[in-house]
């Protein structure tokens, strides 16, 4: 692998990266209610200021990767964060719920270019083992200090400046880092001849994911059984099939189907599909309990988050250490238990009357396991991949978490409001304590599938291959 100059520099480069992202993420979520107020969205049609940006995030992420594995990760890396910047400024100038929408869509094609790039930059840069995971610690620590930086910044934009500020933050931030990753990432190599976009499969493939989470998004408001939501999840599912049988057949695919044949990538990404649908729903349910049960204005709920997002940014630094003792499996599986078990704690700890100290323990256990977890599931996804094909890897494991993130919002608000039509007040909590309930079942199935990743020791395969003789992470302290 080449080692390019100033690693340090483009690490801490692609920190910000997604610390930006993870600002925008949690602000978003705390300044909902002020939106919703202000901007003219209905209970149910709110979480398409959520959801907007997850189905074009979900739904573009594999032509993502594969744009920087051919047409370069710094272009893609400096272009992603331009769209990001522009789209943000778009988002706080709209006046009506439709142009919110559309500049958060346009905002999630900017993090499905963005997230690829990323991601491969860090595998490709970074040897794979401690380094690597030194290097997905770091990243991911600097998401959860965007995490606690933008709830608490998201509350007082919210409170002094109003929603609108939320948005306009990112502009000087994005379109800043657009400009440095200039000069500080290696130029991209000149285009290698013979490989092309895979038009067809890049069509079918953007179209049937984007349908697919669409449908997804859109059945717990207009019914799962309408015409148009089972028209559009049908439409999304064949779609899927057409990109599948295409992969199998052109000579230069999107998304090379052998890589399917890494057990680690596989069960990455069905790690980060329950992960997202699971731990990350959680900021949409802590958000309404705080604000509509217990009327919490927009910076108490920013300061509620903070224990959240720093107990994450420990988690992340537990989890570098772990993987080099323990190995992928183990600290991924114990990321994950963690996490059940403080959305089943803290879904207890809900009540029309509590108080918020009642409910640190689950949100403590919770972010904890959100820290091991996330460095491990991306540690995952990236072994046994070769440099060619590291954007079009990170882009399937982030396909699947993007979709979960779509599909867990809608089951768990679809489990919450089963049975009432309150939207606000004491009378949500019994449905919200399900929904948390619900989560950190389901999160067990998570557990079931890091148990298919292999184990530390075995056989692997020689550098650089794609097959599945082994794609464990290297780690120092278990080689000879």
């Amino acid at each position: 692998m080449t080692k390019r100059r100033g690693t340090g520099l483009l690490l801490a480069l692609l920190a910000f990266a997604q610390f930006i992202s993870a600002i925008d993420y949690n602000i978003v979520y705390v300044a909902l209610p002020e939106i919703g107020r202000a901007v003219g969205f209905d209970a149910r049609s709110l979480q398409w200021v959520v959801s907007a940006y997850a189905v074009a995030f979900g739904g573009f992420l594999l032509l993502g990767g594969r744009m920087a594995d051919l047409l370069g990760r710094r272009r893609m890396f400096a272009t992603a964060l331009a769209l990001y910047g522009l789209a943000s400024l778009a988002g706080g100038l709209a006046t009506g719920p439709g142009l919110l929408v559309a500049a958060r869509a346009v905002q999630g094609i900017g993090g499905a270019l963005l997230l690829p790039a990323t991601l491969s930059l860090i595998n490709t840069s970074f040897d794979e083992g401690a380094e690597r995971n030194r290097a997905l610690a770091v990243w991911g620590g600097a998401g959860a200090v965007g995490l606690a930086l933008g709830s608490l910044l998201g509350g007082v934009l919210t409170n002094y400046l109003g929603w609108e500020a939320v948005f306009y933050v990112n502009v000087p931030l994005a379109l800043g880092a657009a400009a440095v990753a200039w000069k500080t990432i290696t130029p991209d190599a000149p285009r290698e001849r013979g490989r092309g976009f895979d038009i067809t499969g890049a069509l079918s493939a953007t179209v049937g994911f984007t349908a697919l989470v669409f449908g997804v998004v859109q059945g717990p408001e207009m019914g799962w059984f309408s015409v148009q939501v089972l028209a559009t999840l049908l439409a999304g599912l064949a779609l899927i099939g057409v990109f599948l049988a295409v992969e199998a057949r052109t000579a230069h695919p999107l998304m090379p189907l052998r890589l399917l044949r890494n057990r680690n990538l596989v069960a990455a990404m069905g790690v980060t599909f329950i992960f997202m649908g699971t731990f990350g729903a959680q900021y949409y349910f802590f958000t309404l309990y705080l604000q509509t049960v217990h009327q919490y204005s927009a910076m108490a709920t920013g300061l509620a988050f903070l224990p959240s997002a720093l107990t994450g940014m420990a988690g992340t630094k537990v989890s570098e250490k772990l993987l080099g003792r323990v190995g992928t499996r183990t600290t991924l599986v114990t990321g994950l238990v963690l996490g059940a078990a403080g959305m089943a704690v803290l879904a207890l700890a809900l009540s029309p009357a509590g108080h918020y100290p009642a409910l640190l323990p689950g949100i403590v256990l919770l972010g904890l396991g959100q820290g091991l977890a996330w460095t491990a599931m991306f540690a995952a996804a990236g072994t046994g991949v070769d440099a060619h094909h590291q954007g079009i890897a990170s882009a399937m494991a982030s396909t699947t978490q993007q979709i979960g993130s779509a599909v867990g919002l809608a089951v768990l608000i679809a489990v919450a409001s089963h049975g009432t039509h309150a939207i606000a007040g004491p009378s949500l909590v019994p449905g919200l304590r399900t929904a948390g309930f619900t989560a950190a079942a389901l999160t067990l199935l998570g557990v079931a599938i890091a148990l298919t990743l292999r184990r530390e020791g075995t056989a692997r395969p020689a550098a650089g291959s794609d097959e599945d003789v082994d794609t464990r992470t290297t780690h120092p302290a278990l080689s000879p």
